[in-house]
Parts: structure tokens; sequence; C-alpha cells
């Protein structure tokens, strides 16, 4: 990990960074919860990072992170366009192509402004008119002044997926309508719309009909009921398969596009071989502090193989002495697991000394406790055994499940 040397702490603040001063903008909670723009005053360049880009964002990726606030998104490059549009000669982001003079920054910056703050006010509009997610990416249409520009239209992000997380930011996942709020899981809900379609034989000929015609979101809709319902059928994976790369073909946004192409592939070669989370994981965890890294020990811990059981292990990370790292206490109560910075606690089962390197080196599965027990980088005061209450009930994750059969 390369902790940072200078926290930028508010918009306006400058630094000279090798020669060259740069005025920072905060923009939190917009592209990403952390973000900003920056701007060389010197040379009049403005990077606006990923809140502007040649294409719609995203305001929830398909891939799953907590909803931006578009609302916030738009209000920062109005404020973007207030401190640095007169005098900004060329602006770049993080990706695609600058852009170059004076007007031509400030139309892309009214443009990439007005379009997240239309997609919220409209969502927003049509949510107090009671309509559900659905219905409102159905009727919503982007306006022809954003579709007659590519940096406005849904190459990346999509109104259909955008409109949605607007909804969910603000009204949760749930439409209002209690037919929807404890459904059934789609396996269970798959073999009853096969019987009441007559039988998989009679659904995939109605499928292929509208397939023939079509009518490919139906088919998509109708076949997974069958795939869910019998995944070892190859002839309802065929048809899905088939019906999901036409969608793909059809889709403007490369986010869709892939997903409905992931999901083919899925259906034709399977999933992807499982690889284990750990191994992949170890420069994302050398980032994390303390009290993240036993945070996602607490994720992986099966609740199942542990009631009934408590224990509690104090930590002295003997690399971190002076700091409010150096004590912890990791306890397992009631089937979860809870860190408390900064104390040990009188009756703990065990206490660990080890450096913070090694705890991140087990966890990462570059070594085990026992392993390093034995060549004295870890000692243990107490109940060693204690460890296995914790550490011999955490789920191994890994990739390559499958995505589009159960």
């Amino acid at each position: 990990m390369v902790a940072p040397t200078h926290d930028i702490t508010h918009t306006g603040q400058e630094m000279i960074v090798d020669g060259v001063r740069i005025v920072f903008q905060m923009t939190p909670e917009t592209e990403a919860p952390a973000e900003m723009n920056f701007f060389f005053p010197d040379f009049g360049w403005l990077c606006m990072a990923e809140n502007c880009s040649h294409t719609m964002h995203n305001l929830v990726p398909i891939r799953g992170a907590q909803v931006r606030n578009a609302l916030t998104w738009s209000k920062y490059i109005n404020e973007s366009i207030e401190l640095f549009g007169a005098d900004t000669q060329i602006l770049f982001t993080s990706h695609n192509w600058p852009r170059w003079g004076t007007d031509d920054v400030r139309e892309f910056l009214i443009l990439q402004r007005d379009l997240y703050r239309w997609i919220h006010d409209q969502t927003m509009r049509c949510a107090n008119k009671g309509m559900t997610p659905l219905e409102i990416a159905e009727f919503l249409e982007m306006p022809e002044e954003f579709l007659a520009n590519e940096h406005t239209r849904g190459f990346y992000g999509d109104l259909v997926h955008n409109s949605k997380a607007v909804y969910q930011r603000y009204l949760s996942w749930y439409d209002g309508n209690p037919a929807n709020l404890n459904k059934l899981q789609p396996t269970d809900a798959g073999k009853r719309y096969v019987d009441l379609a007559g039988g998989m034989d009679a659904l995939l000929a109605s499928a292929q009909k509208s397939f023939d015609a079509g009518d490919y979101r139906w088919v998509a809709e109708l076949v997974n009921h069958a795939v869910f319902a019998d995944p070892t059928n190859v002839k309802a994976r065929e048809l899905q398969a088939d019906t999901l790369e036409q969608l793909g073909y059809q889709a403007e946004s490369a986010t869709f596009r892939n997903a409905y192409l992931m999901g083919a592939q899925e259906l034709r070669q399977g999933p992807p071989p499982p690889v284990e989370v750990g191994a992949r994981a170890r420069g994302m965890t050398r980032a994390m502090t303390i009290d993240q890294v036993f945070d996602t020990l607490a994720v992986r811990l099966m609740q199942e193989q542990v009631g009934g059981l408590a224990t509690t292990i104090n930590w002295n990370f003997t690399d971190m002495a002076g700091t409010p790292d150096q004590s912890w206490v990791l306890a397992l109560s009631n089937r979860t697991l809870l860190s408390t910075q900064g104390r040990h606690s009188d009756a703990a089962d065990a206490t660990i000394h080890i450096k913070r390197e090694t705890l991140l080196d087990v966890i990462t599965q570059s070594t085990t406790f026992v392993h390093e027990m034995t060549e004295g980088a870890i000692t243990v005061d107490g109940d060693a055994g204690a460890l296995l209450n914790i550490f011999g009930n955490l789920e191994k994750f890994v990739t390559g499940f499958a995505i589009v059969e159960p």
C-alpha cells in the first residue's frame, strides 16, 4: 500500500506538483463516492475525471455498486462551468478524447450537465405520478437534444438502466406492488410456469414462434423460466442463447451488449472455471485498513457452522506499535464477527502477536497460521485452538459461478 502524502480537502485548493500548478474541485457522490476534477490554470486545461465522458455514464454499474447521485452529479458539472468554463481551452477526461476551444468545451459541459439532470428529474416526475421502474424505463425516450450528440448517447450507460437507478436511490428496488414483495425464486417459479404453459415442449414451441417474429425481449423472459426449470434442456439453452445474442446485436450500450453475449456464452459453453478469490485479491487486500480486513472476514463467516460458539481474540500488530491499529479485539458472537480498535479484552481466549503483512498473507492464502507459528512469525498466548472457531469456518469465495442458470 502506498499511503497518500497530501490530502485534498476542499474546492479551490491549489498545489504545485512537479512544477505544475493545479486547482482542485471536490465532487463527492458523483461518478464515485470520492471524486474530484483538476484545473491547470497556467495552461487552460480542465480534467473532468470520470464526471464527463463521450457517452452517457452509468448511474449504477450493471456489475454492481452503490447508486450514484444524478442530481449532485449534474450540479457539480454546473459548478465546473462556473469555476473554470471561461478559462478552459482544452478539456480532457479519464476516457476518450479531448475537446478543444472554449466554446466547444462549454457546449460539451452544458450537455453533460443537462443529461444527468434530465434523467434524474424526469424519472422522479414519473415516480411521483405512481409509475413503477419498469413503466418509467419503457416510457422515457431520449430527447433529440441528446440523441444528436454522440457524447450524450447510451454507448456505455443506458437510459433504461439509469432511470431504474434513480428510482432505486430514492425509493428502493420495491415498486409498490405487493405481488413483487416476496416472489418465488427463479427455479421454483420456472417449474410452475412450464407446467402452466402445458409442459416444456409447448413453452418452447410458443417461444420459437415469438423468436421468429423478432419479439426477443418476450422470448428471453419466457425461456428464462424454462432454463431455470430444467438447465439440462439443450433446446431451451440454445433458444435462450440465440435470443440473448440477438438482444446483444440490437443493444447500443456496450455494457448491455456484453451482458447479453456473456449470457449466451454461458448457455453454450457453461460458466468459466472457478478461481478462488483470495489469490486474485492480494493487491486490493494489502490496501485495506485493519478494520476493513476484519470486515471482509465477517462476510466470509459460515454462520450455519458456528451456532453456539463464542470466541474472543486479542490482536497485537507488532509492526504498528504506537498507533491505534496496534491493538484489536475480534469477537465471535451470535454467529457474527465484531472488531474493536484500540484495546484488548481481559476475557480473551487468546492473544495473537503478528505483523499486519503476515495476517494479509494468511488471508490471501499465501501461507497458513500453522506455518507462520512454526516459523516463529506468529506467537499466541492462551488457547491457539480458539483461532479455528473463526478461521476454520470461513467461506472460500470463487469466481466462475453461474449467472443465467441455477
